[in-house]
C-alpha cells in the first residue's frame, strides 16, 4: 500500500509538473521587419533622436480613399472630428481628401484657433461648453463667427444660459441638441424634454440648427445589431420632435457616427451626417471588424538609453535568473526615453511593459528575449491606443512618405 502511495504520489507530482510546464510562457520576440526598419533608418537620417509622433502619409492616404468611399456611396456628408486630429496639416489633408467642408470641434481653444484657417468651414461643437467658456470664445470671435458655430446644448438650463449671454451680446446663436440615443452621457433622452427645449429657444429667436446622437457604445453590446436599432429609434423619434416643432429636418444638421459606428450608418441611417476622427490614422482602440480596411498610420518612435541583456530588478536580483528562465521574455530590459504613454509596444516584435517594474513616464523599461538585440540609440515604436489624449505630447509631428522624413506638422494649441 505504501509503494502503491508512493507511486500514486510520485505521479501526480508528474502530472502537476508537466501542467506547470504547459503554463510556461512561449518565447517570442524579432527584430524590426522591413517596414520599421525603413522607418527608424528614416528617423536617424533626420536627427530624430527624441521621442516624436510619426504619421505614415502613404497609410493616411489610404484610410482618406477608403473612408471616402464609403461615405460618398451611402451620399453621406463626412464630418472631420479635430480633436481626434489635432494639427492643422493634417485637418487639412483629410479634408481636402474628403472633400469635407465640415468640423467637429472639441475645445475653445481649438476653435478660436480653426475659426480664422477655415472661415467658411461649417463648425459644430462636439460637447457642450460650460457657458463662461462660450462667453470667452464669443468675445474674442466676435458675434459674426461666433453666430455661425453650432454651438452643442445638452440641457434646458446651458440653453437658458446661452440664451441670456448670446442675447447680452446682440449674437445670432445657432444651438444644436444634444440626444441620448444609448450612449447615457447626457444629452435630452425624452422627446418631452426635447420639445420643451426647441419652444424654449424658438420663443428666445435662437436658431435650432440640428441633432447630434452619438453611439460608440454599438460595437461593445452584447448585441450590436440590436444596439444599433435601438440608437437610430431614439434619434428617428428626436427628428419628429423637431417636425412636430414645425422644422424641416432635410434643412436640419442631424450629426451621428463617429469612428467606431460610421460604416453601420453608411449602410442605413436617420442621420444625414457622420463624423469620423481616429479612422484616418486607426490607433489600437480601433481595431474594429467594420475597420479592417484601415491600417494604422500613427506611431510613438523613442530611442533606447539603455540595454541590459540580463536585466536584474531591484530588491530581487537574486531571483532574476529564476524569472528569466521561467519566462524568457523579461530576460533583456530597455529603457526609453520617455514612456507611460497610451500606446503599446509594436516593433521590435515581443517588447512589453515590465509587470514588476511597473510604468515610468522617464526611462520606462520594456522587457524582451535574447531574439531582440537593441542597444541605446536604436529606435522602438508604440502604437497609439487614441489620437485624441496623445497627439499633443509631443510637439510637432514628423511625416513620413514612405522613404524619408519629408516634414513636420506642427500641433493646435494643448486642450482637453
Amino acid at each position: 500500500m505504501k509503494r502503491r502511495a508512493a507511486l500514486i504520489g510520485g505521479g501526480a507530482l508528474v502530472v502537476a509538473g508537466i501542467g506547470a510546464w504547459g503554463l510556461r510562457p512561449t518565447e517570442v520576440g524579432a527584430m524590426h521587419d522591413p517596414y520599421f526598419r525603413t522607418l527608424a533608418a528614416a528617423l536617424q537620417r533626420a536627427g530624430i533622436f527624441r521621442p516624436v509622433l510619426v504619421i505614415d502619409r502613404q497609410r493616411l492616404e489610404a484610410n482618406i480613399r477608403a473612408i471616402r468611399a464609403s461615405v460618398d456611396q451611402a451620399k453621406l456628408p463626412l464630418r472631420v472630428v479635430a480633436k481626434s486630429l489635432p494639427a492643422p496639416q493634417l485637418l487639412d489633408s483629410i479634408m481636402t481628401g474628403t472633400g469635407s467642408g465640415r468640423l467637429m470641434i472639441f475645445s475653445g481653444e481649438m476653435l478660436l484657433h480653426l475659426m480664422p484657417l477655415h472661415p467658411q468651414a461649417d463648425m459644430l461643437l462636439g460637447k457642450p461648453l460650460p457657458v463662461a467658456e462660450f462667453v470667452r470664445v464669443a468675445d474674442q470671435a466676435g458675434p459674426e463667427a461666433a453666430g455661425r458655430v453650432q454651438w452643442l446644448i445638452d440641457t434646458p438650463e446651458r440653453l437658458a444660459a446661452y440664451a441670456q449671454a448670446a442675447k447680452a451680446r446682440g449674437l445670432a446663436l445657432q444651438v444644436n441638441f444634444e440626444i441620448d440615443i444609448g450612449l447615457r452621457r447626457g444629452g435630452f433622452a425624452d422627446a418631452a424634454a426635447l420639445a420643451q427645449a426647441a419652444e424654449s429657444a424658438r420663443a428666445d429667436g435662437i436658431g435650432i440648427a440640428g441633432l447630434m446622437g452619438y453611439d460608440p457604445h454599438v460595437p461593445k453590446m452584447p448585441r450590436p445589431d440590436s444596439a444599433y436599432a435601438e440608437s437610430q429609434s431614439a434619434y428617428e423619434a428626436a427628428i419628429g420632435v423637431l417636425r412636430d416643432a414645425g422644422l424641416d429636418p432635410a434643412a436640419l444638421t442631424l450629426n451621428a457616427a463617429g469612428s467606431p459606428t460610421f460604416r453601420r450608418h453608411c449602410k442605413a441611417t436617420v442621420a444625414n451626417e457622420v463624423s469620423v476622427g481616429s479612422a484616418f490614422v486607426k490607433p489600437g482602440d480601433f481595431d474594429y471588424a467594420d475597420l479592417e480596411d484601415l491600417v494604422p498610420a500613427a506611431f510613438i518612435a523613442t530611442p533606447v538609453l539603455k540595454a541590459d541583456h540580463n536585466q536584474t530588478l531591484p530588491g530581487i536580483e537574486a531571483f532574476s535568473g529564476a524569472m528569466h528562465w521561467w519566462d524568457r521574455n523579461t530576460t533583456r530590459g530597455f529603457f526609453i526615453h520617455g514612456g507611460h504613454w497610451l500606446a503599446k509596444p509594436v516593433s521590435p516584435s515581443g517588447l512589453a511593459y515590465s509587470k514588476l517594474f511597473g510604468r515610468s513616464s522617464n526611462q520606462e523599461l520594456l522587457t524582451g528575449s535574447s531574439r531582440i538585440d537593441l542597444g541605446p540609440g536604436d529606435t522602438v515604436f508604440l502604437r497609439p491606443d487614441q489620437s485624441e489624449a496623445l497627439f499633443l505630447q509631443f510637439g510637432d509631428i514628423a511625416v513620413y512618405d514612405g522613404r524619408e522624413i519629408s516634414g513636420t506638422w506642427p500641433t493646435l494649441p494643448v486642450s482637453a
